[in-house]
């Protein structure tokens, strides 16, 4: 309901929504990394929504690099954060989080990917919903150096950002006001997050 409401809004003016709207984008995108509760994927699309339907014309690209950089600092961030627990003697409150949500039989397959194919399997985790932390966690503990570990996020990321973002793009295309775009690609991404869970445990029942 709040979504809707936010939506049917009317816009501000293109300045109000730039001056605004990159360096939001840029800290929830990065909140979202560090604390995996914010639907990142959704906020990526909704402001490409936006700058579809604005006249700027580097307004998708800034959207792209604002994502983008957001996402790759918070993981290397988090990763950095899980490396220090790993090597501390109680171990730390962002380790246990990505523990958490690493579940045994995800980490298990992570693992058995990252042994296949290396850091390649970033690019997949950070596309896949709820893929990203057991690849990290599978990183963490097969102890790969934090600089490895950058260089293979990078690409990761930046295909992540294309992706939602593309999302974003035909939600904006379909309808020719920003808030029925931002409400669709909103809807298209939660579906995203939602059914590879929901097919998981139909099949496991």
């Amino acid at each position: 309901m709040i979504v809707l409401s936010v939506a049917t809004t009317p816009l501000p003016h293109e300045s109000t929504q730039q001056a605004i709207g990159y360096p939001t984008l840029f800290l929830l995108v990065l909140i979202g990394a560090l604390v995996p509760v914010v639907p990142t994927g959704a906020l990526v699309s909704s402001a490409a929504v936006v700058a579809f339907h604005q006249t700027a014309p580097f307004a998708l690209l800034l959207v792209f690099v604002v994502a983008s950089v957001a996402a790759f600092l918070g993981d290397v961030a988090l990763y950095w954060l899980g490396r220090r627990g790993m090597g501390s003697k109680n171990g730390s409150r962002w380790l246990e989080a990505i523990r958490r949500r690493a579940p045994e039989d995800r980490l298990a397959r992570a693992q058995e990917k990252l042994d296949d194919h290396g850091v390649t399997v970033l690019v997949l985790s950070r596309l896949v919903p709820a893929g990203r932390l057991p690849v990290m966690l599978a990183c963490l503990l097969a102890k790969m150096p934090l600089r490895r570990f950058a260089r293979g996020n990078l690409p990761a990321c930046l295909a992540w950002a294309v992706t939602y973002q593309l999302i974003g793009i035909l939600g904006g295309s379909l309808f020719d006001e920003p808030w029925e775009g931002v409400l669709a690609a909103v809807v298209l991404t939660l579906l995203i997050s939602v059914v590879p869970s929901v097919w998981r445990r139909i099949r496991s029942a």
